[in-house]
């Protein structure tokens, strides 16, 4: 029977590059491999023809010559040499499939090693005063940790794991399946090449227990949400002795009823009354130190802003320290009594006529600006 063209049984496009030849012989090859169809004599065919055809199309010599002489390039004498039958002859297909596949078929050709502990995270909330002054901390984790009494081996006292006899302790095994070799992990003893006949009785073979561990944790001046920090190798216990994993501590820091951060820099809103606001004075603002004094100039209004140099947060990764920033709110006073009242009314009637538009600009440029958007309107 003639063979079918190569790009029709990858189902590819004569322009496909290097990755889409992969990608598609990936695809095809899972979905008819003879492990996947044990006793299926057409996928078994069908894998063949899909081998031999990425066998072809992946190299870029062999691909060159298929495109040029078709199937005759690999023919009796042709491109795959002389008295074997052409390429594919002789190929050994579990480099090929060892290659593209990795381990998803247990393709790897080593003894697996013990598994690295797993990583940990804990949550930790903080104050805004812990995590700018910095702060010790203890906290309590669940994990698994190496046991004691076998001391991560997992064997009973006086016992040690014994080579698998299945692999030979080579992690390892071959199944034969058609014309094809598939190397994948042991059964037995799941790649480590080692068993344990007499496991630990704390542990039962695994080589950790879980237990809860109490560690404290120094979080350095300067932290802010989003922070994380490393404690290594307490994290989980390795498998049977290998190394533990780290801990990572990740920071959130709580609001704050007065003070807001960006960076380094700390900002609050600082209310004055508008007697101060206009002729001036002297007001206490609060810092994370303690409190200090801010002087108002006369004529303040709403929204000005002063910087208090250093009064801010130091960096957790340098030496520099931000500024508090205080916005001034002016506060409209309430619950005024009869002689405040009076006096309040003496004021505002101050402030009328031309005579009173000094004190007050930025009504005075409203007022014009508005006029002057309705005499517009009326043109």
């Amino acid at each position: 029977m003639a063979k079918r063209d190569f790009y029709e049984v990858l189902g590819l496009s004569k322009t496909a590059d290097e990755k889409e030849i992969k990608r598609a012989y990936k695809r095809l090859a899972m979905k008819y491999h003879p492990d996947r169809n044990q006793g299926d004599k057409e996928s078994e065919a069908k894998f063949k023809e899909i081998k031999e055809a990425y066998e072809i199309l992946s190299d870029a010599q062999k691909r060159a010559a298929y495109d040029q002489y078709g199937h005759a390039a690999f023919e009796q004498g042709g491109f795959g040499g002389q008295g074997g039958g052409g390429f594919g002859g002789g190929a050994d297909f579990g480099d090929i499939f060892g290659d593209v596949f990795g381990d998803i078929f247990g393709g790897g050709r080593r003894q697996q090693r013990a598994a690295r502990g797993s990583d940990l995270q804990y949550n930790m909330d903080l104050t805004l005063e812990e995590a700018v002054r910095g702060v010790a901390k203890e906290i309590r984790i669940p994990t698994l940790e190496t046991c004691d009494k076998c001391h991560g081996s997992g064997a009973k006292e006086g016992t040690s794991a014994e080579t698998c006899s299945t692999c030979h302790g080579a992690g390892q095994v071959h199944l034969r399946q058609g014309f094809f070799t598939v190397q994948q992990a042991c059964p037995t003893c799941h790649g480590r090449g080692k068993v344990i006949k007499e496991p630990c009785s704390k542990c039962h073979g695994d080589g950790r227990v879980e237990r809860s561990k109490t560690l404290s944790v120094k979080i350095p001046a300067g932290v802010d949400t989003g922070d994380r920090i490393r404690l290594s190798g307490e994290g989980e216990a390795g498998e049977n002795g290998a190394p533990a994993g780290d801990l990572y501590v990740q920071v959130h820091v709580r609001q704050h009823h007065i003070f807001e951060r960006d960076g380094n820099n700390l900002y609050c809103e600082v209310p004055i009354n508008f007697a101060i606001a206009a002729l001036g004075g002297e007001i206490e603002v609060p810092t994370l130190d303690g409190r200090v004094k801010l002087k108002i100039p006369a004529e303040t209004q709403t929204g000005k802003m002063f910087r208090m140099k250093g009064k801010g947060v130091k960096s957790v990764r340098s030496s520099s320290i931000g500024d508090l920033m205080c916005r001034v709110v002016v506060e409209t006073p309430v619950k005024l009594n009869e002689k405040q009242k009076e006096l309040m009314q003496q004021l505002g009637e101050s402030f009328g006529g031309k005579s009173g538009e000094k004190n007050t600009p930025r009504s005075k440029s409203f007022l014009d600006g508005v006029k002057k958007f309705f005499d517009d309107l009326t043109k």
